[in-house]
């Protein structure tokens, strides 16, 4: 059995006990690597010295009876945006291919005081954009599940490698659902916090107003320490909410009685696959055996927010990623004679496809004569969306739904239709318009054997009320007890 089929509080009671040691987990984390990542690909950068001495520096305190945190120790894998002092980040992009940042993100810096200890950076699809993962410079991440399928996008990288138990847990980032979608893809769990909840400092923005760092892991239990940790007020993003970070730990009681949740008939409706629509029942079948309530409601405005997410994250877009110009990092063409020249040049032969469609999406939302019809009037959708889901969520405690249509499609079957390939993300993308949490948990198993998800939605900085009903739902089935066989 490998180290990584138990939760963190198993595993940090073995390190109390002496059974184990900091470099037990992590030469757990690079051997299994060594077995499955040419399969998988799931690592773009890894950290292997650095991380045998900080295992070495914990195992030492260990002896000293230091061991204080409950993520003490525990391997961990960051998604290739979020930037690292003296570890390439990339984004998976060549823009950014030999990025080696001089400082750390906050989430890095609450993990070093956490005592985690980082193995390396994480696949994506470039710059966040994209839902499968085949948007990487670099390489495609594979499903464990099925290696002739997608791990989902854009943390693929980040769900991937704690499918394939070679890290315990992992950060991602959701912008549209980026990191439910691969965690439904690749059968773990990952929560969207309240936007707010936890900083964007250090995070490589793709679109400000939608962008949050999250948790991918095995178990709800595990998630929720993690989020803790990363969580709270910081002064280097002045969109970082003041509200105090609850032991959400705490709050994993397996009593969801009296618990009302609302179905809504758009997330089962037109599009979502049998499969998908079939688990959710079932879902809400386990629930409501646990004491739950559940009614069907409607949330109106949804299928407005696919068309209201590409203009707005995509006007975003093209404001943050006109630094990467040649200027001052990243890369620089070397075939420009005139600073115009150079801009454009590099920008041409840094930037993949997808980004280069969305920056021109972007710029034209943006600009004289089009910013009212576009941008203006996709920003006045998002207000109606939130207004749903307010709504809603003044007679229901959760909303409950599919994280995503379907099951993983196949490694090049969408690549060259954008738009089937952005409706994947049409069930997570109102929960980003609106900055509400939403969470992922596997909920059941296509009959091709791949994973199906559960979303969980709660209100603005209620996660405990998601990770309440998610955990009691974890514990009644045992879908977080498979693995796949690589």
């Amino acid at each position: 059995m490998s180290l990584f089929e138990q939760k963190v509080s198993e595993l940090h009671e073995r390190l109390h006990k002496k059974e184990i040691s900091v470099t037990d987990l992590v030469d757990e984390s690079y051997k299994r690597i060594g077995q499955v990542e040419d399969k998988v690909k799931a690592f773009l950068t890894l950290d292997e010295e650095n991380a045998r001495n900080q295992a070495k520096r914990l195992d030492d305190q260990l002896v000293k009876g230091e061991n204080e945190g409950a993520l003490f120790g525990m391997p961990i894998g960051v998604k290739d945006n979020i930037v690292t002092k003296n570890l390439r980040t990339t984004c998976a992009s060549k823009i950014l291919e030999n990025f080696d940042p001089i400082y750390d993100a906050t989430v890095v810096q609450k993990l070093q005081k956490a005592e985690t200890v980082t193995i390396g950076k994480l696949n994506m699809d470039e710059f966040a954009m994209g839902s499968s993962n085949e948007n990487s410079a670099f390489q495609a991440t594979r499903n464990p599940w099925n290696t002739e399928y997608v791990p989902g996008g854009s943390s693929g990288g980040s769900a991937a490698s704690v499918a394939s138990g070679e890290v315990l847990f992992s950060l991602g980032s959701d912008t549209g659902g980026s990191i439910r979608q691969p965690a439904a893809y690749c059968g773990v769990v990952g929560l969207k916090p309240t936007y707010g909840r936890v900083s964007r400092f250090g995070l490589v923005a793709f679109a400000s107003s939608l962008d949050q760092i999250g948790p991918v892991t095995r178990t709800v239990e595990d998630n929720a320490y993690l989020l803790e940790a990363i969580s709270g007020v910081d002064p280097m993003d002045s969109t970082s909410a003041n509200v105090d970070v609850p032991n959400f730990v705490n709050s994993l009681t397996g009593d969801v009685r009296g618990l009302k949740i609302a179905v809504p008939k758009e997330y089962l409706g037109e599009g979502v696959g049998e499969e998908a629509r079939n688990s959710v029942l079932e879902a809400l079948k386990v629930l409501e055996g646990l004491g739950a309530q559940w009614e069907e409601v409607s949330l109106p405005h949804s299928k407005y927010a696919l068309a209201a997410y590409y203009l707005l994250s995509s006007s975003e877009a093209s404001a943050n990623l006109s630094r990467f110009d040649g200027v001052r990092y990243g890369h620089r063409t070397d075939n420009a004679e005139t600073l115009i020249e150079m801009y454009k040049q590099t920008r041409a032969e840094g930037f993949g496809d997808e980004v280069k469609r969305r920056i021109m999406l972007g710029t034209f939302s943006l600009s004289s004569g089009y910013y009212d019809a576009y941008y203006k009037k996709a920003q006045k959708v998002r207000t109606l969306i939130k207004k749903d889901f307010e709504d809603v969520f003044e007679k229901y405690d959760v909303i409950v739904g599919p994280t995503t249509p379907t099951p993983a499609f196949k490694i090049g079957e969408k690549v060259d239709d954008p738009l089937t390939m952005y409706a994947n993300d049409i069930l997570t993308i109102p929960v980003n318009l609106a900055g509400v949490p939403g969470i992922s948990v596997p909920c059941g198993y296509a009959a091709n054997g791949l994973p199906l998800g559960l979303q969980m939605i709660g209100k603005h900085f209620d996660e405990s009320t998601i990770y309440r009903a998610a955990h009691a739902f974890e514990q009644a089935t045992d879908f977080h007890k498979q693995f796949p066989k690589l």
